[in-house]
């Protein structure tokens, strides 16, 4: 791979050399690369179908999981969430002890690994939201909650430029990767004032279905708000919007 200089940029293959746009700019690289017939049927390719397959998998679970928790991570997310959450999916199918390689999964292996996953790299929770907060998910009852003791949001709520106000968010979600489905419950407080003057107490409480089988993930977020005019906007698209998984119940 190599990088395109000059003032004209090319798109589109010429000889052997394939030029492209990317988020890292205008690249090259050399066309190559084994026939696809062949990693398909030889036996020395076994590894790499392997890897492929469970590749494959991967991503479709972090699909799965970012269309439950799209409703809040459309404002809360950056460029390259959903290739790092397939990273992270990775290690969650490579903790599978039981199944033979190629056929790991999601649903055998660390669930768990997905705690503590942000969806904005350009603004994490634990870099925004410095009060504390308990989490809990109780499979029985269906519920996933969230209790943030009163607070005060100058002083432990790092906000951009421009904020005037925020909004807490959570969402529960029961999330079927076999079937390509999920159950999700949400929950916001109101539109509050980024001001010295302490919140209530923040209790929020997200149903699914009791007593599933099926994975439950908990996830955490802020939205920035600017009045103008007594209207209020979301600060700069909510691209400082942080969103986290902070809870995780595996199977």
């Amino acid at each position: 791979m190599a990088r395109q200089k000059g003032i004209i940029k090319l798109k589109g293959t010429i000889g052997d050399i394939t030029f492209y746009k990317t988020q890292d700019g205008h690249l090259a690289r050399e066309k190559g690369g084994v026939d696809g017939d062949r990693i398909k049927n030889d036996p020395n390719f076994q590894r790499t179908r392997e890897n492929g397959a469970e590749f494959g998998r991967a991503g479709k679970a972090g699909k799965i999981l970012r269309t439950a928790f799209r409703s809040l991570s459309i404002n809360a997310s950056d460029s390259r969430v959903a290739s790092r959450l397939t990273q992270l999916m990775m290690e969650v199918i490579h903790a599978d002890m039981v199944s033979e390689r190629g056929f790991r999964n999601v649903l055998d292996g660390e669930t768990e690994l997905l705690k503590g996953f942000e969806f904005n790299i350009n603004g994490k929770l634990g870099n925004s939201l410095y009060a504390p907060f308990d989490s809990s998910i109780d499979r029985a009852a269906g519920t996933l909650d969230v209790n943030i003791p009163s607070f005060s949001p100058l002083a432990m709520l790092a906000a951009p430029n421009g904020t005037t106000h925020f909004k807490i968010v959570s969402a529960g979600a029961e999330v079927d990767f076999e079937a390509e489905s999920f159950v999700i419950g949400t929950s916001a407080t109101g539109i509050l004032p980024w001001t010295v003057t302490d919140t209530a107490l923040i209790s929020q409480s997200n149903s699914v279905t009791p007593n599933s089988t099926k994975p439950l993930f908990l996830v955490l977020g802020v939205e920035f708000y600017q009045e103008v005019n007594g209207a209020m906007y979301p600060l700069k698209n909510g691209s400082y919007n942080p969103l986290a998984i902070v809870n995780v119940s595996g199977m």
